[in-house]
């Protein structure tokens, strides 16, 4: 009976120490290393996941507030001063760019200068906002990556975590020839911990780059959508100034 109890009182020590920290400070160190990255990457992506939920909330408050104004029947001219030269979200930056352009082309009064195109004019506007999208939004999707790179691999960094630990476990029944529950525990439990953790860091980090990814594809689109008009609205500019400018 002794020898039972013994064991009994064995396992029970050892399950003792099957607390997180536990797991961690008696796991081998490539576990350790293991479970030290998954941590950090887990870490990492929720502070991606605030930056961009409280970013995109923010942006499209401001994109509402931008159009308020610009369907006010303010002029472009009085809306540029206001700006200013330097915009704080992309819809006035797209604005901003295209409004530098029509003056660059353009006299004072909106007259086309000497020479001038209305239909080659428009294209170059229509190009400044293109390119003026695309870096803002290149802007807004920097570390995208590292969530659907956290979502693809933390599963299997976790697996190879689990591996390792299984692997252990099998080296300890060999050298002890023991298969007691104080024996195994320790190899399993950093094992399952880390397939645990790989699991932790990578779910949220593919939620989050799917809703994220969808608000910005929406968010792009309004862009896509204003400069559409506000292209429109120069081109009948540019029509109306025509006969005055030959």
């Amino acid at each position: 009976m002794e020898p039972t109890v013994a064991a009994t009182g064995l396992a029970a020590q050892s399950l003792g120490h099957l607390s997180p920290l536990g797991i961690f400070l008696q796991a081998d160190m490539v576990v350790k290393l293991v479970l030290t990255a998954l941590a950090l990457a887990s870490l990492w992506s929720w502070s991606i996941i605030f930056d961009k939920v409280i970013r995109l909330r923010s942006l499209f408050k401001q994109a509402e507030l931008f159009e308020e104004k610009f369907w006010s029947g303010i002029s472009l001219e009085d809306l540029f001063e206001r700006i200013g030269a330097r915009p704080r979200e992309p819809m006035s930056s797209i604005f901003v760019a295209a409004m530098r352009e029509w003056r660059r082309s353009s006299g004072k009064g909106g007259q086309p200068q000497s020479g001038a195109h209305g239909a080659l004019i428009a294209d170059r506007i229509d190009r400044v906002m293109k390119i003026s999208l695309e870096r803002e939004m290149d802007h807004l999707n920097r570390r995208m990556i590292f969530l659907a790179s956290t979502g693809s691999v933390a599963p299997f960094i976790g697996l190879f975590g689990t591996v390792w630990g299984i692997m252990n476990t099998f080296s300890a029944i060999g050298a002890s020839s023991d298969t007691s529950l104080g024996t195994v525990a320790p190899g399993l439990s950093e094992a399952l911990f880390a397939t645990a953790l790989g699991l932790v860091a990578a779910i949220p980090a593919v939620v989050a780059y799917n809703k994220i990814s969808s608000d910005l594809g929406r968010y792009a689109l309004r862009l896509e959508n204003f400069a559409g008009e506000f292209g429109a609205i120069l081109s009948r500019q540019l029509e109306l100034t025509k006969p005055a400018a030959e």
